[in-house]
């Protein structure tokens, strides 16, 4: 990687994928050797339980622009190191692909093939917006990373820099099965989505159980930002519709499950303008999006991003996909979540965010399932849908909320 390295100089602002496109062998280098990035700015899509490794380490001057912040980043973050851009997807691509000023892009990619084009394999979110705008250009030539038979192309050509060399890619753990909570909210919200549907399934474990719970459906199509190991089980039990057009952004699951999307041509990967921009997802009949959320209070509001007062993630591209479901002919967009949190006694079901800010507005909210029900809040006028998420709250938090919303009703 020393090669690589020798393009991280003083004053230049460098692109590295992130998700699971991140190249862990670039990553680890410039852990070891901080010195690279003095007066270097980075800039990833770093997301929250998949890029930990924060490898600015403590050069004061090396600085990373991103939009979601996960948890082995917030030493930099506090430091003032990490610049958080509050966008959603569509955004971030239009950032990174029209306005940002770039001296060098990295790309992690597939060995060439005989038109001598890489894949950008498992990750194709943002990478070939980056590539063409870059005055630089390093392809890290993966061997393990495999080439999917759709999905954008880089020509090798086009490197300034290229560097073969084979080392695992980011592989994510399935994870265990859904707890009691999860799977009921995962059979709930299940009972919304119909046969023949277009559906995104977003990160958390309450959007994650759904995945176990649809293996009675027939004939659903796949619109979704990232794609998990579950993906396989409902291929091959014949959940999803034979041809597709399923489309994704990244996979994010084992070796094995990469191989399987490599092998069987499931779905076809594509950058974030396409896998979460409005025209084409709403165009499609039936799309329901699923995203999870840390509470949502009594207007509707949702919070993504703070925890015990500290941001903690972004706005991802959950605003995307919910504002596509509303358009879409007979779609829906669902937020789920467990009612509660610290063994029930936290209702996530709240009054009025404690968040400094709502990372999705009350205009913007459809659905909200929890182990108790559906609140279905669209179309219904402010009192009702307290009524309604008051329904699906933990029993023990309902008078609570009830109490409230009526002491704050009286001064509207």
């Amino acid at each position: 990687m020393q090669r690589a390295l020798a393009a991280f100089q003083p004053g230049r602002t460098i692109y590295i994928p992130g998700g699971t496109g991140e190249p862990l062998a670039l990553t680890a280098a410039l852990r070891q050797a901080p010195e690279r990035l003095r007066d270097v700015t980075l800039v990833s899509c770093l997301l929250p339980g998949m890029n930990e490794t924060d490898y600015l380490g403590d050069q004061p001057s090396a600085r990373m622009t991103t939009f979601l912040l996960p948890s082995g980043w917030r030493h930099s973050f506090t430091g003032g190191r990490v610049r958080a851009l509050p966008l959603g997807y569509t955004d971030i691509a239009a950032y990174l692909g029209q306005r940002l000023k770039l001296d060098v892009a990295v790309a992690q990619v597939a060995p060439p093939g005989p038109d001598g084009l890489c894949s950008l394999g498992i990750a194709a979110d943002f990478t070939s917006l980056v590539w063409p705008r870059a005055a630089l250009r390093i392809a890290l030539v993966n061997a393990a990373m495999p080439s999917m038979p759709r999905g954008p192309r880089l020509a090798l050509a086009d490197a300034d820099v290229v560097i073969e060399y084979e080392a695992p890619v980011l592989a994510i753990s399935a994870g265990a099965e859904a707890n009691p909570v999860l799977a009921a909210i995962g059979r709930t919200v299940a009972g919304l989505i119909q046969d023949g549907a277009s559906l995104q399934i977003g990160i958390g474990g309450a959007p994650a159980a759904v995945w176990g719970a649809l293996g009675g459906h027939r004939d659903l199509v796949v619109a979704s930002g990232m794609v998990a190991e579950k993906l396989r089980t409902l291929a091959e039990s014949g959940v999803l519709r034979e041809g597709g057009p399923h489309i994704t952004g990244i996979a994010a699951g084992s070796a094995a499950f990469y191989g399987f999307l490599a092998a069987s041509d499931l779905v076809r990967f594509a950058a974030v303008p396409e896998t979460h921009g409005l025209q084409g997802l709403a165009a499609r009949d039936r799309f329901v999006s699923v995203n999870g959320a840390l509470e949502v209070d009594l207007f509707g509001q949702v919070n993504l991003e703070w925890q015990h007062g500290q941001f903690t993630s972004g706005i991802g591209g959950a605003v995307d996909f919910m504002r596509a479901a509303r358009q879409s002919a007979g779609g829906r967009s669902v937020i789920a979540l467990p009612s509660t949190a610290k063994g029930g006694t936290v209702s996530r079901i709240v009054a009025r965010l404690a968040a400094p800010t709502a990372s999705i507005g009350r205009a913007e909210i459809d659905t909200v399932v929890t182990e108790y029900g559906v609140a279905a809040l669209r179309d219904r006028s402010v009192d009702g849908r307290a009524e309604a998420l008051i329904e699906v709250a933990a029993p023990q938090h309902r008078e609570t909320l009830a109490r409230a919303w009526h002491e704050a009703r009286q001064h509207f």
